[in-house]
């Protein structure tokens, strides 16, 4: 259902709460916050007293397809991680890559989520990107599909990528402009994905970077995740990681580079010099012991900086809400300082850090005419471990959760009511993921 004013809600504006306001949808997007009937009401309301509204969160990484690999690897390093789910993903099949994908997609979906980056392993089989375009648009989510390029093969993966999985980047392209076609008028948009920087040869970076500006993509590539992406482009390059892909020429505005933990003074000064946006995942690297991305660090150096979920193999779950509020603890936990990363820092990272570099349109300030309608109504009273309310703000980071989200809005359609989606049921949900 299509909504046309959100009604008597507590809303998250300019950068502090509003309380008794209307707020009222048209096409897709926020035409007004006003005071409670200050204007006519539409006739598909959302009765929201008591209620308190904030913009939808933005994941800026996750893998769709892990889904159905939840506690996998579990206490491996990374590279043992990554084989054992590079296994996975090679048996991977259209049907359960449909399954993982509605599941994953709904479950951010229920935690707040209504827009994620799929950053898909590269993967020659039409009908697996078929099936994960068919789980987004069924979720009703916003997606910025990711679709896998890497021509370095080396089934190791310590300085390439399972040849299993790739092909020509010519014939991954051309898919690409396919899949684009395919997604028109739609809630998804494309982008690219290269799994690290041993994945691609220079020439292939220049390819991808030539065919990405042509089309006004964004790219998306794990970087520094541990040492392992410097200690192999300085064996077989002599440079490190950040300078191989500057020498390259893969450094730009449309970049978004992922995980970072290793990301040094030097690298983020190269970075914020070319405009490359970072993902934080902080719960993936604490499950897989890869250790803290220098975020505080990376904002003074003016980098900017979205926050990522990571696939349900290294979460293990796709919930934006504990991302954020762990992101925010393990931060404080680092520097040893509890003023870092509140509410209204965590909501500007979660709700559209990387927004220019993944092509989203702009943060906005809270919910504010001519944002889309990307919304998400909390109920505290739903869940009483959240109660009582001294500051909505701290109680939406520090206790709040998937059972506070009550209704969720993508380009205002009510995609998630009373806390469950209506788009796709929980039993179907189940079904298709015990096949």
């Amino acid at each position: 259902m299509y909504l046309d004013t959100i009604t008597d809600v507590c809303v998250w504006s300019g950068g502090r709460w509003l309380d008794a306001r209307d707020v009222h949808l048209a096409d897709g997007r926020v035409t007004a916050v006003v005071a409670a009937r200050e204007l006519p009401r539409g006739k598909r309301v959302l009765k929201a007293a008591g209620g308190h509204l904030i913009p939808g969160l933005v994941n800026t990484h996750t893998h769709l397809h892990q889904a159905c690999m939840r506690g996998i690897g579990e206490g491996e390093p990374l590279l043992s991680w990554l084989r054992t789910v590079g296994e996975e993903t090679v048996a991977l099949t259209p049907e359960r890559a449909y399954a993982a994908s509605a599941a994953a997609a709904t479950e951010a979906l229920r935690s707040g989520t209504t827009t994620l980056v799929d950053h898909m392993w590269p993967n020659p089989s039409p009908e697996i990107h078929d099936a994960v375009l068919r789980a987004l648009n069924d979720s009703g989510i916003r997606a910025v599909l990711c679709r896998g390029v890497a021509d370095r093969a080396d089934p190791s993966r310590k300085w390439g990528f399972d040849p299993r999985l790739m092909q020509p980047l010519e014939t991954a392209l051309t898919h690409t402009d396919e899949l684009t076609a395919a997604t028109a008028g739609s809630r998804v948009s494309l982008g690219l994905a290269v799994p690290n920087p041993r994945s691609l040869t220079p020439e292939g970076m220049r390819q991808v970077r030539a065919y990405a500006e042509d089309r006004d993509l964004p790219v998306s590539i794990h970087l520094l995740e541990t040492p392992t992406d410097d200690q192999m482009c300085r064996q077989h390059t002599g440079q490190g990681a950040v300078e191989y892909l500057e020498s390259a020429g893969f450094l730009w505005e449309r970049l978004l580079a992922v995980h970072c933990v290793e990301l040094g003074t030097a690298g983020r000064a190269t970075l914020a010099r070319h405009g490359v946006g970072v993902s934080y995942n902080p719960l993936s690297n604490m499950r897989l012991g890869s250790g803290i991305a220098p975020v505080i660090a990376m904002r003074e150096a003016g980098l900017r900086v979205g926050l990522g979920v990571d696939g349900a193999a290294s979460n293990d779950t796709q919930d934006i809400l504990e991302a954020m509020r762990i992101g925010a603890y393990l931060q404080r936990a680092a520097h040893r300082r509890a003023d870092l990363l509140g509410f209204t820092e965590m909501l500007a990272i979660a709700s559209g850090g990387v927004n220019e570099v993944l092509g989203l349109d702009p943060r906005a300030d809270g919910v504010v005419p001519g944002i889309r309608a990307d919304l998400v109504l909390h109920r505290f009273e739903r869940d009483y471990a959240c109660l009582p309310v001294r500051d909505p703000g701290a109680t939406l980071l520090t206790c709040a959760s998937s059972r506070t989200v009550d209704t969720v809005l993508v380009a205002g359609e009510a995609v998630v009511r009373d806390g469950r989606s209506a788009r796709l049921s929980e039993e179907f949900l189940v079904d298709v993921m015990l096949r």
